[in-house]
């Protein structure tokens, strides 16, 4: 997940952008000012309403939409006939003016945002009049990777959760945004902090972790909704086994051009103790299989990011897709698609669990991940085991490449291909659909011991070319066969995810502040609309009182410096 990162007070240049760290006094207090009187029309969101997602064209109670994560909205109102008459219903100005990857959440017609530095708004989903605004305090250190983002609440009950930039989960009174209870989900000190929105599922709060860029040990971990006591956590990095089985292949089959036989030596030189400080965050939300209880999240990358002599072997589970219990949070399966990264090409976009035909031919639950490698993976929901994956949706050069002190050439760049953009499936045709981009880079590698975990640890840089164009490319897979059906390029890489509709449309946003609306069926740009600042966090849909309404944020990316602002748009037929 890197590229731009900003540092303590001051925005720092380093090898690989700016990272960041923001101090106690930057942020205001913790506080929570109200607004007009709250709708009577909220309600508590129950485990019912929750696990009945899918299907549901009023509400958005998740922050990619159902447990399986498909961003679908079944609302046809909308369709690829009249998109183009969409104007703005509303715009809600928030006070933070900084990036923006929200995916907000709409509970019978009141709208719950999120913004860099955790604020929280409720706002009227018709009108864009505030109910309420909480600011979170922030701890005296909090030190983060790409920005100071947060990408959304989970919804249960009458309590909201988020996760903090100071490594914090709070429980929010959704009626009020008054807080009812905080608690530490690891040390911020040491490298820990949370952008992800966490998901919620009988009374356990699923969320991950960021920090690893800066040697840190990953992990999922499940708390209670009702006390924040801890229920159970998976450890992305096993303290025995993390060599894995010293594979020479990438998923894809390709040569990894590894020195495992150097690195075996390494190992028995060296010991294996540095599984504290191996990496593997969880950036985002998991999905939830309710059938067979089933929580699927995808790994990040070692750390250091580039430098491998450090830490010998495969590196599980970091570049994986992961299966556990939901109960007990027990490994059940995993996949990994990089064994010992050092390009940074970890796993970031959500799984999402759909349908798709098996290697029989025959239809199967599968679970797909979109990589920065820029393919599309397709795996059995029961074993992980890789069904297919896609061509690639980018151009690919000099894989795998070895970073080099004075920097080697390979495609893709450490974005990606697939960043942690979210996917959306439209099962009916077949079709995921992914945002992409295309930024190419040299990597370089530099032998660097663990310098603590506020200190950012890469063991090199991923530098982009200059004078060497960059853009994005929303491409339309299908998932039956690996398939590219149709792709859509755009002037800037795509950051931020798609919303599919049964309307026929699937819309996504661009860093020059480009909001689009595209057929589904062939890629036709239907409708565009300027909103003035980078469209790079994931639409919405939701229905209120009969009319169906698009929301997205427009507050920029620090990652790709896009333009930044302060705004969601909201947009409807007239």
């Amino acid at each position: 997940m890197k590229f731009q990162k900003m540092t303590r007070i001051a925005a720092a240049l380093t090898f690989a952008g700016f990272v960041g760290n923001a101090l106690a006094g930057e942020i205001e207090n913790q506080s929570t000012s109200s607004g007009k009187p709250m709708s009577k029309s909220l309600v508590s969101v129950t485990q019912q309403l929750l696990n009945a997602s899918t299907n549901d064209k009023n509400h958005w109670l998740h922050p990619n939409g159902n447990y399986a994560q498909t961003r679908h909205a079944p609302a046809t109102q909308i369709n690829a006939g009249n998109v183009g008459k969409l104007k703005p219903a509303f715009v809600f100005q928030t006070a933070v003016m900084e990036s923006m990857e929200t995916a907000p959440l709409v509970v019978n017609g009141v709208m719950f945002l999120t913004t860099s530095y955790n604020h929280v708004y409720a706002i009227d989903a018709v009108t864009g009049e505030e109910f309420w605004h909480y600011k979170h305090k922030m701890g005296p250190v909090s030190t983060y990777c790409c920005g100071p983002n947060n990408k959304g609440v989970a919804a249960y009950g009458d309590l909201l959760f988020m996760g903090t930039l100071d490594a914090k989960l709070v429980a929010l009174d959704a009626k009020t945004g008054k807080m009812v209870w905080e608690t530490e989900i690891a040390d911020p000190e040491k490298g820990y902090s949370e952008t992800m929105a966490p998901t919620v599922i009988d009374g356990k709060v699923l969320i991950g972790t960021n920090g690893g860029e800066y040697g840190i040990r990953g992990f999922v971990k499940a708390f209670d909704a009702k006390t924040g006591n801890l229920l159970w956590t998976f450890n992305t990095i096993p303290e025995k086994g993390h060599e894995g089985v010293w594979a020479e292949k990438d998923a894809t089959g390709r040569n990894m051009l590894r020195n495992i036989a150097k690195e075996k030596e390494l190992l028995a030189k060296n010991g294996s103790d540095f599984y504290q400080t191996l990496g593997g965050g969880v950036w985002m939300t998991p999905a939830v299989d309710t059938d067979t209880r089933t929580v699927y999240f995808v790994v990040g990358n070692p750390s250091p990011d580039l430098y491998g002599d450090i830490r010998p072997g495969d590196n599980l589970y970091t570049d994986s897709i992961v299966a556990v219990d939901l109960d007990t949070g027990a490994y059940k399966s995993h996949f990994q698609y990089i064994a010992h990264d050092v390009w940074d090409l970890d796993a970031v976009s959500p799984p999402i669990i759909t349908t798709a035909k098996g290697k029989d031919g025959k239809d199967t639950k599968v679970v797909i991940h979109g990589g920065k490698t820029g393919h599309v993976y397709v795996h059995d929901a029961k074993t992980l085991e890789l069904i297919r994956f896609s061509e690639a949706m980018i151009p690919q050069e000099n894989m795998w490449v070895l970073p080099t002190p004075e920097g080697a050439r390979m495609l893709p760049g450490a974005n990606g291909g697939v960043e942690w953009n979210p996917l959306a499936v439209n099962s009916k045709l077949r079709l995921a659909y992914a945002a992409n981009l295309h930024q190419p880079m040299t990597y370089h590698v530099e032998e660097t011991p663990y310098p603590g975990g506020d200190k950012l640890w890469l063991g090199g840089a991923f530098k982009v070319v200059p004078g060497e164009k960059q853009w994005g490319r929303l491409a339309a897979v299908n998932i039956d066969t690996g398939k590219i059906a149709w792709k859509a390029d755009t002037d800037q890489p795509l950051m931020g995810g798609v919303l599919s509709t049964a309307g026929g449309v699937v819309f996504t946003g661009e860093g020059n502040g480009m909001f689009n609306a595209y057929d589904a069926k062939n890629g036709k740009k239907l409708w565009t609309f300027n909103c003035g600042a980078g469209v790079n966090a994931p639409p919405v849909s939701y229905t209120v009182g009969g009319k169906q309404y698009i929301a997205v944020a427009a507050g920029g990316n620090t990652q790709l410096d896009f333009k930044r602002g302060n705004s969601v748009f909201v947009f409807a037929l007239p």
